[in-house]
């Protein structure tokens, strides 16, 4: 199993949601997660209009592919996430939140025009480590 440790240096500032910089030690996989975002059953949009639940299903679908191969959330270092509206950014950190209790992982937040619907709110891919 790798270590992975948090850190940041001493002039750089340390929020307590995430950490800035990830280090890891003795990893033998790593995976690149595609953005996930909140497909139904039949491959079009769940929750339509409800960014929390857009959120936690791209959280969910994260998790099932960290699991498929033997990890879990914890195996995350880094989170990007793109939003299409900045005012989503608490709703987010909430969300993110419900999956990571404490400090979140390495982390980039970027708001976009639009994702590959126009009914999509929030687009969400990982690294992990193995």
């Amino acid at each position: 199993m790798p270590t992975i440790e948090s850190y940041c240096a001493d002039d750089v500032y340390d929020p307590p949601a995430y950490s800035q910089g990830v280090r890891v030690k003795g990893a033998e996989t790593i995976l690149f997660l595609s953005g996930q975002v909140a497909y139904d059953n039949s491959g079009g949009v769940a929750h339509a209009g409800d960014f929390k639940g857009q959120a936690r299903a791209a959280f969910e679908a994260l998790k099932s592919l960290i699991e498929h191969e033997g990890g879990g959330l914890e195996n995350i270092v880094k989170l990007n996430s793109y939003v299409v509206d900045m005012g989503y950014r608490n709703d987010l950190a909430l969300v993110r939140g419900e999956f990571f209790p404490g400090r979140a992982p390495a982390s980039t937040l970027v708001g976009v025009s639009a994702l590959a619907h126009p009914d999509w709110l929030v687009e969400i891919e990982a690294i992990a480590v193995l």
